[in-house]
């Protein structure tokens, strides 16, 4: 412990190996807290924490599955051990899933349920209350312009991140009197892994769509969340593609998403076996909307 069993406010990143938790770390580290990060790579955590350490910041890591039992506990025991409580929770950890939700494989999908809005939920809700209790602090958490629409051949992820919006900015009201700040980040795509591994690059929306820094976007989330912001979209482009979202009828939104994240390779989601291009999008649908690429 410090003298006088004190312990110092930390901010714990989670999700820090890479991506927008890794930018946030090293953009908060500059404002001289302690920060501890998170994730299950111990390598990759390491990196990062020399970095900040070499910036002359001060980081520690925990190599943590949040998706095991005891997580969020393991959490606070590192927390306690090492002097620290957690001020500021920022939760970057999640993966997405692009196909159709009858070809995926089930486990896949349920895991990003898993990760995405239930152990976001669990570190928030199990943390939450120390900060109410200190009047300071708060979280940030990471959504995505995807919260704003239903998304077709993504549809878990872009409803994982419409529940963390929904999530976040009703914490926001319920504790903006509090002196706690629950603040949701929604930026459009973001030159991360997270393009090639959920395998959202290879189709026409996210190559149409301009790509963010995860610098500029870590930025942008550190200052939004100083301010005490509800939401922050950073980029004009995001902005954009949420106005049109909103304004454009389902009727019309839907198919052109469907459209721009489907490949005609795809499996079919009817199940045939068959390519879309040689099952049903040979044939068009119900509503005579032409066949792709015909």
């Amino acid at each position: 412990m410090t003298p006088g069993g004190q312990q110092r406010p930390a901010v714990v990143v989670v999700g820090a190996s890479r991506g927008i938790g890794k930018a946030i770390a090293e953009v908060a580290a500059r404002d001289g807290a302690p920060i501890v990060l998170a994730a299950r790579s111990a390598e990759a955590l390491a990196t990062v924490a020399d970095n900040i350490r070499k910036a002359g910041g001060e980081a520690f890591t925990v190599p943590l599955d949040v998706l095991a039992d005891d997580a969020a506990r393991d959490l606070e025991r590192f927390l306690s051990a090492n002097s620290l409580f957690c001020d500021v929770l920022v939760n970057s950890a999640g993966y997405g899933l692009r196909g159709g939700a009858t070809v995926l494989p089930l486990e896949e999908q349920l895991g990003l349920v898993d990760l995405n809005i239930r152990a976001l939920a669990e570190l928030t809700l199990r943390l939450l209350p120390g900060m109410v209790a200190r009047r300071r602090g708060g979280v940030i958490n990471l959504g995505s312009v995807a919260s704003f629409t239903p998304g077709p051949y993504m549809a878990l992820y872009y409803a994982s991140k419409g529940f963390v919006r929904s999530f976040s900015e009703a914490l926001h009201e319920e504790l903006r009197r509090t002196g706690v700040t629950v603040t949701c980040v929604a930026p459009g795509p973001v030159s991360t892994e997270f393009l090639a591994t959920s395998g959202a690059n290879r189709v026409a929306l996210f190559k149409v769509l301009p790509k963010l820094e995860s610098d500029y976007v870590a930025e942008k989330a550190w200052r939004g969340f100083k301010a005490g912001r509800r939401l922050v979209i950073p980029g004009l482009s995001a902005k954009l593609t949420i106005l049109l979202a909103t304004l454009v009828p389902s009727a019309i939104m839907l198919p052109l998403i469907g459209r721009l994240q489907r490949r005609s390779k795809d499996p079919c989601p009817c199940g045939s076996g068959k390519n879309f291009t040689a099952c049903c999008g040979a044939r068009g649908n119900s509503r005579g909307i032409p066949a792709q690429g015909r």
